[in-house]
């Protein structure tokens, strides 16, 4: 009886030990869980017991500099589910094809959205106000709206490339959206709903609303009336020459603040993803073209401050120039014959630019392309800017200087190009072109402004306000004058430059047309760079296509400025009133041809019909006096000039005259050389060439 109940003690006494160690183990584990883990596993449960619904920032407002609004943003709801309460309800297929019907989405692909095993499922994200209130009286188990905010552009299409878009996420894409958004964005705030295991709202339960930080506003320096007449401008030149693309951006050449930018193609950010992606690109920063004649404008400027050459410097052309083993020729094989600097200017010859090139040398030429910022971004506040493409200093040769001297070779931006032609126009001082001028807070003060920044002295004093005075010669008596605007001092350049092949070499009908200038001469206030990329039709210079475009914008936006009006230039000394140059007008229409010689103070005689322009005579840049008849001969080749092949006849013999009419009628033209009759012509007789090619003609003294 005894052993009995010791075994029984031993028993009580291990099964108390045993109760002992696992009431020890269950602290430790009590320890472990509330004290060690205790928060950690607190916040586990409590993110499981929550659902966040989130809330986007509003995205701050975008102004021009007048504070008239480009970007705002306006409150749309956005449908959610929360599966668990549609499961619960037992309801799902009516909801799925409630939502489906009311909402045009698949009905089994929202059925599996709202029954996914989850907490929390975007339906469909910012809809119309119509829907939203239909949503909200049926009041279906599980779905719920929640407000968020959505990117508005009022103006729709104007300044898209400018103003980029923005993702439904309000994250900023493109544009400066993309590039502000930190700024814009704001912060986002949630709404945070406590729930219960099976996922049911908890009565009286954590309900907490964390509001979003709104995004600041900026103001930018683009002026919404100069962006329309700059978008406007290219609309008709896109609708009546259908090129590929077409660019245009203003500057404030002493701030080099960018007062409008426009592309063509374009597209509604408010709708972008209706668009093609190619409409979005920002080609006035993305585009690298060869520039043609309008590069000269650099190489003017590196002669001129090097000393190299002087205005009033002697330059004979023939009509081309040997470099090596190849050979240059000026536009159409012209001869511009003896002329100063400032005429090689005007006739934009490339004989005196190529050999301006070689006498400046490979190092100076490059120091001057470096200088005035090719190769290398300009630093605008834009995303997606292009630094361009130069031929490698390593590789460059004597005939690589020639080509870039006139404006091939090297590939560059527009926006590359007008900041280094605002550097002329701002006295030789480099500013870096930007769109952002302030930015305001929530009410409505400045929390930072943006300062002009100069970049770097590239030319002096002196030498840019020659160039200048050079370049408004270009508008007055040379390739420019569809640039003139009547009561302002106009500078600027034209260039017409063939588009590279993708396989190499140039396309032989593909051209991009081009005018870069400032107004006034004397004083610029903006700067303007045009460019269109392969114009449709004949002529496709940059003189008759970009010129023109130019003008008007240049015309409205110094009216809208209120820059008084000037009077022209003081004749210089050894001219005299009653002298003038003959403008150059082949390939102008009649119209325009007829207010260039009148302006010029010269008679105009019409010989032949038709459209354009293709000969004239006295020849364009000789010094006649005032009164002085030009005759001008017209040609009937249409835009399809080029597609048919036609028979050279025999010229030989006939007038100046007859040799006009006779190719004019066949779609040919006419490159008349000296006076009398037709002694010798290229092609030679019997040659086939397609409509619209040039008949070189030497006319002679009659035997």
């Amino acid at each position: 009886m005894q052993t009995t109940n010791l075994a029984i003690r031993k028993r009580i006494v291990t099964l108390f030990l045993f109760f002992i160690l696992g009431f020890l183990g269950l602290m430790g584990r009590m320890f472990w869980v509330q004290i060690v883990r205790g928060a950690e596993l607190s916040e586990k449960a409590l993110e499981n017991r929550m659902r966040d619904v989130p809330v986007k920032a509003k995205r701050g407002v975008v102004y021009d500099r007048n504070g008239r609004e480009l970007a705002i943003s306006v409150s749309a709801d956005s449908v959610y589910a929360n599966p668990a309460e549609v499961r619960k309800s037992g309801r799902a297929e009516e909801i799925a094809h409630t939502l489906a019907q009311i909402l045009g989405l698949e009905e089994e692909n929202v059925y599996q959205r709202i029954t996914k095993v989850s907490g929390f499922e975007w339906i469909k994200r910012q809809v119309d106000f119509k829907t939203s209130a239909q949503l909200k009286k049926l009041d279906l188990p599980g779905i719920g709206l929640v407000e968020e905010s959505r990117r508005f552009y009022p103006k729709k299409s104007l300044a898209c490339h400018v103003l980029g878009i923005s993702s439904i996420d309000n994250i900023g894409l493109e544009g400066v959206d993309r590039q502000y958004n930190d700024i814009i964005g704001g912060i986002p705030g949630r709404i945070v709903i406590e729930h219960d295991a099976v996922g049911r709202e908890i009565p009286e339960a954590t309900h907490r609303y964390i509001p979003p930080t709104d995004g600041a506003s900026v103001v930018l320096t683009i002026d919404e009336t100069i962006q329309y007449i700059v978008e406007r401008e290219l609309d008709r030149v896109w609708e009546a020459r259908k090129p590929k693309g077409a660019i245009a951006v203003v500057m404030d050449p002493r701030t080099g603040e960018v007062l409008a930018m426009a592309n063509r193609p374009c597209f509604d950010p408010n709708d972008y993803k209706q668009y093609p992606e190619v409409n979005r690109r920002n080609l006035a920063i993305w585009y690298a073209y060869e520039p043609g004649s309008t590069m000269k404008i650099v190489t003017a400027a590196a002669g001129l401050e090097e000393g190299v050459v002087r205005p009033n410097s002697r330059f004979f052309c023939p009509g081309s120039i040997k470099v090596g083993k190849e050979t240059i020729s000026c536009s159409q094989g012209r001869a511009h014959g003896a002329q100063t600097f400032v005429e090689v200017v005007e006739h934009s010859c490339n004989v005196g630019f190529v050999s301006l090139g070689l006498e400046l040398g490979l190092d100076k030429y490059y120091q001057y392309l470096n200088a005035f910022g090719f190769g290398q971004k300009t630093g605008i506040d834009l995303p997606g800017e292009a630094k361009g493409i130069l031929v490698p200093r390593t590789r460059a040769k004597q005939i690589d200087l020639a080509t870039m001297a006139m404006g091939q070779a090297n590939a560059v931006t527009p926006i590359q190009l007008l900041t280094a032609v605002s550097t002329v126009a701002n006295d030789g001082v480099m500013m870096k072109p930007h769109l952002l001028k302030e930015v305001l807070d929530a009410d409505g003060k400045v929390v930072k402004r943006v300062e002009p920044e100069p970049v770097r002295q590239v030319i002096s004093k002196a030498t840019a306000r020659e160039l200048a005075l050079i370049l408004e010669g270009v508008v007055q008596n040379g390739t420019g004058q569809n640039a003139y605007i009547e009561g302002y001092r106009v500078a600027g350049k034209t260039g017409t430059a063939q588009k590279i092949s993708p396989s190499g070499g140039y396309l032989p009908n593909e051209y991009v047309a081009s005018f870069v200038g400032f107004a006034p001469a004397n004083n610029p206030r903006l700067a303007c760079i045009v460019v269109i990329d392969a114009p449709q039709g004949y002529p496709y210079y940059g003189g008759t296509v970009a010129a023109p475009v130019f003008r008007e914008i240049m015309r409205d936006s110094l009216r809208y400025l209120e820059v008084p009006l000037q009077g022209v230039p003081k004749v210089e000394k050894g001219e005299t009133k009653e002298t003038v140059s003959v403008p150059d007008v082949v390939n102008l229409t009649l119209d325009d041809a007829l207010t260039i010689i009148k302006r010029q103070g010269l008679e105009v005689q019409v010989e032949g019909s038709g459209d354009l322009i293709w000969s004239q005579a006295p020849r364009a840049y000789s010094k006649v006096k005032k009164g002085t008849k030009v005759i001008v001969y017209l040609s009937e080749v249409n835009q399809q000039a080029g597609e048919e092949e036609v028979t050279v006849p025999d010229l030989q013999g006939k007038s100046m005259r007859e040799v006009a009419r006779i190719l004019a009628k066949i779609g040919l033209h006419m490159e008349p050389q000296g006076y009398g009759l037709a002694a010798k012509q290229n092609p030679a007789p019997g040659a086939m060439v397609k409509s619209g090619s040039v008949v070189v003609v030497e006319f002679g003294p009659a035997p």
